[in-house]
């Protein structure tokens, strides 16, 4: 189903550890909002969407998606390698260095573990494509958050840029899954036409 090619979408190559910095981009890896919610939303919706293009459409943004942890999740890497303890205790990054040491968890920037509560499949096509089209919104306002706080790193700053346009992107894409939904309402898709509410 996938060919996985052993290289980022972006390249990544941050010079400067920044553990402070880390822990804030880590809510893109496993925050409310970040794309490991992502990627399940969207590989989960596709199996109740009842046309192909569709199906297609959230197949590619799931993975895509995918593509975008690894992504985050090398940023933080690269953000918190060879830290001494004097950078850890002086980034206010112990207590996730406690529990995790410098591995990458799905936490968010407030150290909540990921939960699959913060995303949503309901197996209505209309429905989910306004929660997709919802989720990518939440995720751009995240990385907005994000370059406020990343504007002195231009190696950081370049990657988050290029991840919020692709949220912008799949925010399109969704649109006009949601446009070719409404131009074919029909008993397939259940918002306006279902006999069983007549």
């Amino acid at each position: 189903m996938w060919q996985y090619q052993k290289k980022l979408q972006y390249p990544i190559k941050i010079k400067q550890t920044n553990p402070k910095l880390a822990s804030l981009i880590m809510s893109q890896y496993g925050g409310p909002d970040g794309e490991i919610g992502a990627s399940l939303r969207y590989l989960s919706q596709r199996y109740a969407m009842p046309y192909a293009e569709l199906k297609g459409l959230l197949t590619d943004v799931g993975t895509e998606e995918l593509a975008h942890l690894e992504m985050v999740g090398t940023i933080v890497y690269q953000l918190t390698r060879n830290l001494t303890e004097e950078d850890i205790k002086k980034a206010g990054f112990d207590a996730y260095f406690v529990d995790h040491t410098a591995g990458i968890y799905p936490v968010s920037a407030a150290g909540v573990p990921y939960n699959a509560f913060s995303f949503a499949s309901k197996g209505d096509a209309i429905t989910d494509m306004h929660e997709s089209m919802a989720a990518e919104q939440k995720a751009r306002t995240t990385y907005d958050n994000i370059l406020r706080y990343c504007a002195d790193d231009p190696d950081v700053r370049d990657v988050i840029k290029f991840l919020r346009q692709r949220e912008v992107v799949h925010y399109q894409r969704f649109g006009e899954g949601l446009r070719l939904l409404t131009d074919r309402l029909n008993e397939k898709n259940f918002y306006a036409i279902n006999p069983s509410f007549d």
